[in-house]
């Protein structure tokens, strides 16, 4: 644990594409997910990892995604005025880690379904071996579209290959590249001026860092990952609506944890910064959202919505209620039918 701590910690977010499967003129990252936009999850996951320091990398509509992330104190943006690839994307980040001797963790901001509890694992792993780089792998029923990870006998990296660039025996294999990693950043930040664009892609691969590695004799380390689930990344409005129901379904089950009971938990929609209390009851069709709390003791009628609200403890509303921009007081009932605070 004292390594842990003497380490600095540093996260480089990668935020510069557009996303065009979306279809949508907003930028991918900023689609919100269980009322939180996509990036958001994804800091807050590095944030609990303890990185001192988060350089955001951006491009496509840079001052859009500025102005929606500059509130978090101690992040720092990166322009990647063309999108080369992702070892183009850690080099525009570079700047911004020049002179850092800490350990550099990296991951996309459309990943919003990883945990804190992963992103903890790998660096624990990369800091317990000392290496030079690590991985996270997860390993795929079907690996289609993803970079094959090669392992030496030991377990090291040897090397990852794009799908566009691999043979059929590499295409077989069902170990793939998550594209979360943990670097040394004094040895991997020298690197990155030596990748080339020699490939089908004709892009800057961060993963040729695996090879240099290795073929230097200090190949990385790989963690895999426990739940692939997390390695979901959002291209689509399906896979949109797929990550929101991962997430609402995360929230609720930490809400039982905690002593909430909901008669429907699949008929209840609760945004991620919400808060309620134990031993409240949420009746079915019920949605809490916004930064909304709920105290202990209370019940929530069917098919009430709270937006941005505080409801006390002790509150019985009877249903079909909306409840905007207010506050309701300890030990309150509200007939059903009823609006509070709302225009």
């Amino acid at each position: 644990m004292t390594a842990e701590r003497a380490t600095p910690l540093a996260a480089v977010i990668l935020a510069a594409g557009q996303g065009t499967r979306m279809k949508s003129a907003l930028i991918k990252v900023l689609h919100p997910l269980a009322g939180r936009q996509m990036i958001r999850h994804v800091l807050l996951a590095v944030q609990g990892v303890g990185a001192d320091r988060i350089v955001c990398v951006v491009g496509y509509q840079r001052e859009q995604v500025q102005d929606a992330l500059d509130v978090i104190p101690g992040i720092e943006f990166a322009v990647q005025e063309d999108q080369l690839g992702t070892g183009h994307a850690l080099l525009c980040a570079s700047g911004s880690l020049e002179g850092f001797e800490g350990d550099v963790l990296v991951c996309y901001g459309d990943t919003p379904l990883l945990t804190r509890h992963t992103l903890h694992e790998v660096v624990r792993v990369h800091r317990a071996h000392d290496a030079p780089a690590t991985l996270l792998v997860a390993r795929l029923d079907d690996p289609t579209g993803y970079g094959r990870v090669v392992l030496d006998d030991g377990g090291g990296v040897l090397r990852i290959v794009e799908q566009k660039d691999a043979d059929e025996p590499t295409r077989a294999i069902r170990l793939i590249n998550t594209g979360v990693y943990c670097f040394s950043w004094k040895t991997v930040g020298p690197l990155l001026d030596r990748l080339s664009t020699d490939n089908a892609q004709g892009e800057w691969y961060l993963t040729d860092v695996m090879q240099m590695l290795a073929e230097a004799g200090t190949p990385a380390r790989s963690v895999l990952l426990e739940d692939p689930q997390e390695l979901m990344g959002i291209n689509d409005r399906a896979q949109l609506a797929e990550a929101e129901a991962v997430l609402r379904d995360r929230i609720r089950r930490r809400l039982m944890r905690e002593g909430v009971t909901f008669m429907s938990p699949e008929s209840t929609l609760v945004d991620a910064d919400v808060q309620i209390g134990s031993d409240t009851v949420i009746y079915p069709g019920v949605v809490i959202e916004g930064v909304s709390s709920v105290g202990r003791e209370s019940v929530i009628g069917p098919f009430t919505r709270i937006a941005d609200s505080h409801v006390g403890r002790g509150v019985e509303l009877k249903g079909w209620n909306l409840i905007a921009n207010t506050t309701v007081p300890n030990g309150s009932i509200v007939q059903p039918y009823v609006r509070q605070g709302a225009d």
